[in-house]
C-alpha cells in the first residue's frame, strides 16, 4: 500500500419517564422555581444514537411516560449575540470554544481507510480523511477551484480528490495534480489550509486554531487508558441539538437526579467543593454512585467505596473520578450555537458478574462495556439529551426571562467559558482577524 509518511497509531418502546425536577426531588436539596414544576408535552427532538447509528427508545415500567417533545414553539426573535448579551446566561449561550485546543472530532472506527467525512468546528467546515495506509489528515473543506466541499470527493492513495474537476490535494493542502488538465499543466497550484491531526484513545483529534500552538497544547493525559494494564473503555458519541455550555452544565450539576430516577446513576448528592483555579473548576460531591437497579449489580460495593466523586471542568474538557474506581471524560465539539457533538468515555477499574462475587476478567471487559453502553449508559445519556435539547428550545423562546440558578457550580463553569471566549476574541482582534 502507498505510504504518506507518518502513521497514526424491534419492538416499539418508549424512553423512561421525565419530569422537571421538583422541590422535593432526590439529589442536592436546593429549592427550584415554581415554573420548573411543569412537564413537557408532545414529542422530544430527534433521538440520539450510540455512535454506530443505533437508535434508542426504551420502555419504562413507570406509568408516567416521557412525552415526545418540548412543547416549545418557534422563537419570535433570536437570542442576542455575544456582544449584545446583557447577562451571564445570554453571554455563555453565545460563546464558541477557543480553537487553540485539541478537540475530538470523530471515533477512529467510524472512518475506514480511503474515506472522507465532514466535521464542523464552530461553523467551520473541515474535510477529515483517512488515506489508504490508515493515516488521518484534515483540510479546509473547499476546493480552491470552485469552492466545492472536498468532503464530497474521494480519497485516492494519499490524496484527497475533488468530486467536480478532479483536483488533487496532498496532506499539506497543496494542489498537486488534476485528473483531466486541458491547460496542459499551465494552471497555478494554490493551497488550502491543513489542520494538525492526532489519534489517541480511539478518537481522532484536530487542532482548529493557530498551528504554531498545536505542539505546546496537549491532548488530555489519561494514563488508565494506556499500557498493557489499561482499563477497558468504549467511547460513545452523539450529536445533540443544544449549546455546548448546557451540556457541560448538565454533566456536572447533580441537582437533576430526578431526571434519572429510573437508572439512579447517583443519588443523595451533597456539594462539598466548588473552586475555580485558573481555567479549571474543581468540584466534589458526597454521593452514592453505581447503586441503580442495573448498574448496582456490576459494582462490587464490598470492595469499592463509591460514595465520593471529584469532578473538574478542565476547559474545554470535563472529567470525573469516583473513588479511583469509576472515571469518565467528556469532550465536546461545538458546531454552532445550538448543535454540539459529544464524546463520552466511561472506564472502570473492575466490574463483577451480577449476583456472583466474581470479577469479570480483564480480557472480557471491553465486550461487557459494549453491552453496558447499549443497555444502560446510552439510554441514560438519552435522558440528558432530551433535557438539554428541551432547554435549548426553551432558551430560544425565553432568552430574555430573568436567569434563575441555585447551584454555584453552573455559574463557575459559565464564568470560565465566557472569560476564555473573551480572551480569544481579544487575541483575534489584535491579530486583525474576524470571528464568526
Amino acid at each position: 500500500m502507498p505510504s504518506c509518511g507518518h502513521q497514526q497509531g424491534k419492538a416499539r418502546a418508549w424512553l423512561p419517564s421525565y419530569q422537571h425536577p421538583r422541590c422535593d426531588s432526590s439529589g442536592i436539596r436546593i429549592p427550584l422555581p415554581a415554573q420548573c414544576d411543569q412537564e413537557p408535552a408532545g414529542k422530544p427532538p430527534a433521538r440520539g444514537d450510540d455512535g454506530r447509528g443505533a437508535k434508542h427508545r426504551y420502555r419504562s415500567g413507570n406509568p408516567h411516560r416521557l412525552r415526545r417533545g418540548s412543547g416549545v414553539s418557534a422563537v419570535a426573535s433570536p437570542p442576542p449575540d455575544f456582544d449584545q448579551a446583557s447577562n451571564l446566561r445570554q453571554q455563555v449561550r453565545a460563546t464558541g470554544l477557543d480553537p487553540d485546543y485539541w478537540y475530538a472530532v470523530e471515533e477512529v472506527r467510524n472512518i475506514k481507510p480511503g474515506t472522507v467525512v465532514e466535521v464542523i468546528f464552530w461553523k467551520r467546515s473541515i474535510a477529515l480523511y483517512r488515506t489508504t495506509d490508515g493515516s488521518f489528515h484534515a483540510l479546509e473543506n473547499r476546493c480552491a477551484h470552485r469552492q466545492i466541499k472536498l468532503s464530497l470527493g474521494d480519497v485516492q492513495g494519499c490524496k484527497l480528490v475533488c468530486a467536480y474537476h478532479g483536483w488533487q490535494y496532498d496532506q499539506e493542502g497543496r494542489r498537486v495534480d488534476i485528473l483531466q488538465d486541458a491547460s496542459k499543466g499551465s494552471l497555478p497550484k494554490p493551497s488550502i489550509r491543513a489542520y494538525p491531526v492526532k489519534v489517541r484513545y480511539g478518537l481522532v483529534w484536530l487542532f482548529p486554531g493557530n498551528p504554531e500552538r498545536a505542539e505546546s497544547r496537549q491532548i488530555p493525559d489519561i494514563p488508565e487508558l494506556e499500557g498493557p494494564a489499561r482499563w477497558a473503555c468504549v467511547p460513545l458519541s452523539f450529536t445533540w441539538a443544544a449549546h455546548h455550555s448546557m451540556i457541560i452544565d448538565n454533566v456536572s450539576d447533580f441537582t437533576h437526579a430526578h431526571l434519572h430516577r429510573r437508572y439512579r446513576p447517583f443519588e443523595g448528592a451533597t456539594l462539598t467543593r466548588c473552586e475555580t483555579i485558573g481555567d479549571n473548576v474543581h468540584l466534589a460531591y458526597d454521593t452514592k454512585v453505581g447503586r441503580g437497579r442495573i448498574s448496582g449489580r456490576f459494582v462490587d460495593h464490598r470492595q469499592l467505596d463509591t460514595n465520593h466523586m471529584d469532578l473538574c471542568f478542565e476547559y474545554p474538557y470535563q472529567w470525573s473520578n469516583t473513588d479511583d474506581a469509576i472515571k469518565h471524560w467528556l469532550f465536546v465539539l461545538p458546531i454552532d450555537e445550538r448543535t454540539t457533538r459529544v464524546f463520552f468515555m466511561f472506564y472502570f477499574k473492575s466490574l463483577k458478574i451480577p449476583i456472583l462475587p466474581i470479577h469479570i476478567p480483564r480480557f472480557a471487559m471491553t465486550t461487557v462495556l459494549r453491552l453496558s453502553n447499549r443497555m444502560l449508559i446510552a439510554p441514560l445519556l438519552d435522558q440528558d439529551r432530551y433535557a438539554v435539547e428541551a432547554e435549548q428550545l426553551g432558551y430560544e423562546k425565553h432568552w430574555d426571562a430573568p436567569p434563575i440558578e441555585f447551584n454555584p457550580v453552573v455559574k463557575a463553569f459559565q464564568n470560565v467559558t465566557v472569560r476564555k471566549w473573551q480572551e480569544y476574541l481579544v487575541r483575534e482582534t489584535e491579530n486583525g482577524r474576524a470571528v464568526a
